[in-house]
């Protein structure tokens, strides 16, 4: 009987520090999002449709950076904070940098 309580004592656990996990998971302010923190695109592929608008959301605590496209489709100005968008209106693989730190990449994946 004493290792039954035990392996609900550990069920109980495990479910609470499951719980915990998925509440403090960040939740994107917009749909299609892309997060400029810690010198990097977060994530750094997204795939979206035809049409669909994507949003970079710049929060590096006060480090400047932008979105430039490979293929010069489009491209930010250099930010600290707010929000670049860009709406993709054919379908293709579109990958970007940062111009003043270009080890930073992301790719964008449009799909018809």
């Amino acid at each position: 009987m004493r290792s039954r309580g035990a392996l609900v004592g550990l069920v109980l656990l495990a479910a609470v520090g499951c719980s915990s996990s998925a509440e403090e998971a960040p939740t994107p302010e917009y749909p299609n999002q892309v997060t400029v923190v810690n010198r990097a695109y977060s994530p750094q592929t997204i795939t979206v449709r035809v049409g669909d608008t994507v949003t970079w959301v710049f929060d590096d605590k006060g480090m400047s950076h932008d979105v430039v496209a490979d293929d010069r489709s489009f491209r930010s100005p250099l930010m600290v904070s707010d929000t670049f968008t860009h709406t993709f209106t054919e379908p293709g693989t579109f990958t970007y940098h940062c111009t003043p730190h270009p080890d930073m990449t992301g790719t964008v994946v449009v799909e018809s």
